[in-house]
């Protein structure tokens, strides 16, 4: 039960002359380019930024030899100082990774995102990164091209359902734009952020993600994020070798997470202002750098030195740890960047001194450590985002190497398999547990449970009555911002509810105007909520059916209509109820 006036209703009245699917193609690749020109221009941002911090845009890895150290130190702490207030003061969603919050959205606010998140992630992401912040480029980007599709949405006031589908736009493009992998971008929206596979959602994520390619290859060139030699699989073997490398990039991939989130709650238990903590681990940041300059910045410099095999083992088991705590570190203390490519970062490191260690060991059944730095890229991702799919993919998309395929997905499988025993939730879910969110649910549990139905609902309801014919109904229909409408017999009783696509059909033919009547028509069906059911029970009746309002009856008497609640409703409580909690705590 859709109340709002939405394009789908459009679409069925025939006040456009398309149907449902080529007007979402239509928005998927407006959302595709905006993504992609997003991408192309927070890439520009980041180097400008960068020059105007190190003064140039080349790798940083090269750059920051040429500085003096005084500049290594205070240059992250510069940055802090700039993102810590910008966050805190305008958009403090744009905090930290991104990719939770693009989630919870989808999963507790139908997809609506805050407009000014776009300008401020962007903003934010781009000074951390360009001051020399441990992260990655690809979390603000997805939470930018998701932002871009719910304005999109939230501008042409369309039905939830697709508003989730236009921030998984959204979400895709970013990622397809900035790895150049549109089938990886398309598989990361899915698997992750929307955790849904059907032709209606996936149809506009893989032509989001094809324009915003189309957009990224233009600006940036075609060409793979990473340049790797050809590699192969040079014996069966090696399989059980590549099985130990799963196992030991699950332990890499759970002690990231759990690290990172340590940090978090270090720097929050610190008695100083919230937004000036950024400047602390910019300090300690740039501290670090001075001996282990590959910790800085988003580290591709130093992942082409490690799939080049131009590393010590030793120098790449040290970099696994030093990264860990850099990026750790910085988004700890407040800074803003995505976490996926450290991930790739830890994944080349433990890779690559993994391979090293098997190669000495067994040269003559074992592939070159190169090939083990690839595989361990996608099952350190594997093991972080709890996303196989996505992360075989874009390695494969991002190296271009096919010989790979049959170790990074053997590895990818096992990494995802044993991370999920030693730890349930994913980099990106934990951040919700830890504030009570079950993403899986879809809801806070807590918050939901101690709220019930009557202090949400309305109840003004917009009734149709069983006898009334299809010329009164139509005509009430037409004047109503409602497409359905509870059905009321003699007694007033709730004996059914009639929806636009019930009756959209019959109402053109003109036998039928005066012979059926909306009893006919309407389907007695009817789910509802009582007065005394909390919000968690009523959001999951609205979830499971894709409903956007349910009649409210009373709990002594199921046909006794008294109100109607609606997804906004909850929603509305529930954001109210946290941001309560919010200010408590702080």
């Amino acid at each position: 039960m859709d109340q709002k006036f939405s394009l789908s209703k459009l679409l069925k009245l025939g006040q456009l002359k398309t149907n449902e699917h080529t007007v979402m193609a239509i928005l998927a690749v407006i959302v595709g380019l905006a993504a992609g020109f997003g991408a192309v221009g927070f890439r520009h941002l980041i180097n400008f930024f960068q020059t105007l911090a190190y003064g140039s845009p080349n790798e940083l890895l090269e750059v920051i030899k040429t500085i003096p150290w005084n500049y290594k130190i205070f240059i992250p702490a510069a940055g802090g100082l700039i993102v810590g207030p910008l966050v805190y003061f305008f958009a403090r969603e744009a905090k930290g990774h991104g990719v939770p919050e693009v989630m919870e959205s989808v999963a507790l606010r139908g997809g609506v995102i805050r407009k000014r998140v776009v300008l401020v992630k962007t903003l934010a992401s781009a000074i951390s990164i360009g001051t020399g912040g441990s992260v990655g480029r690809e979390g603000p980007i997805v939470q930018i091209g998701s932002a871009i599709g719910s304005t999109l949405g939230q501008a042409l006031n369309v039905s939830g359902d697709r508003m989730r589908a236009l921030v998984g736009c959204g979400a895709a493009a970013g990622i397809a734009a900035t790895f150049n992998a549109p089938i990886a971008g398309s598989m990361f929206a899915l698997e992750v952020i929307l955790g849904d596979f059907g032709l209606a959602t996936f149809s506009p994520i893989v032509i989001s993600s094809v324009v915003a390619t189309a957009v990224s290859r233009a600006f940036l060139g075609d060409t793979p994020a990473f340049i790797v030699p050809a590699y192969q699989l040079v014996s069966a073997w090696e399989f059980p070798i590549y099985l130990i490398l799963g196992l030991f990039c699950a332990a890499v991939g759970v002690t990231f997470t759990k690290t990172l989130y340590r940090f978090e709650d270090l720097f929050d238990s610190l008695k100083f202002p919230e937004y000036l903590k950024p400047i602390i681990g910019g300090l300690i940041l740039g501290v670090s750098g001075l001996y282990i300059p590959q910790i800085l910045g988003v580290g591709y410099g130093a992942m082409d030195l490690a799939l080049g095999q131009q590393l010590a083992w030793w120098l790449m088991l040290l970099l696994v740890v030093a990264k860990l705590l850099a990026t750790s570190i910085t988004i700890g203390s407040g800074g803003s960047g995505g976490v996926f490519a450290p991930s790739l970062y830890l994944g080349v490191m433990a890779g690559g001194f993994f391979g090293m260690v098997v190669h000495h060991l067994f040269p003559n059944v074992t592939a070159s450590p190169g090939a083990y730095s690839i595989v361990g890229m996608g099952a350190v991702v594997s093991a972080t985002t709890h996303g196989p799919l996505a992360a075989i993919l874009i390695l494969f998309e991002m190296t271009g190497s096919y010989e790979i395929i049959l170790p990074l997905m053997f590895s990818c499988i096992i990494a995802t398999i044993a991370s999920g025993q030693l730890m349930k939730d994913s980099i990106y879910t934990l951040k919700l547990a830890r504030r009570g969110v079950d993403i899986r649910e879809g809801k806070e549990v807590n918050v939901l449970k101690s709220m019930h139905v009557k202090d949400v609902m309305s109840p003004h309801v917009e009734t149709v009555s069983e006898e009334w014919s299809l010329e009164r109904t139509s005509d009430k229909i037409s004047k109503s911002k409602y497409n359905s409408f509870p059905m009321l017999n003699s007694e007033n009783k709730l004996s059914g509810i009639l929806s636009f696509n019930d009756y959209s059909e019959a109402m053109f033919d003109e036998d039928l105007k005066f012979i059926v009547v909306a009893k006919d028509l309407a389907s007695s069906d009817v789910v509802t909520v009582s007065t005394d059911d909390d919000l968690y029970t009523a959001l999951g009746k609205i979830s499971r059916y894709d409903f956007s309002t349910l009649p409210v009856v009373s709990p002594h008497d199921p046909q006794q209509l008294v109100g109607i609640v609606s997804r906004r409703d909850v929603i509305g409580a529930y954001e109210k109820a946290v941001l309560k909690k919010s200010l408590f705590q702080n």
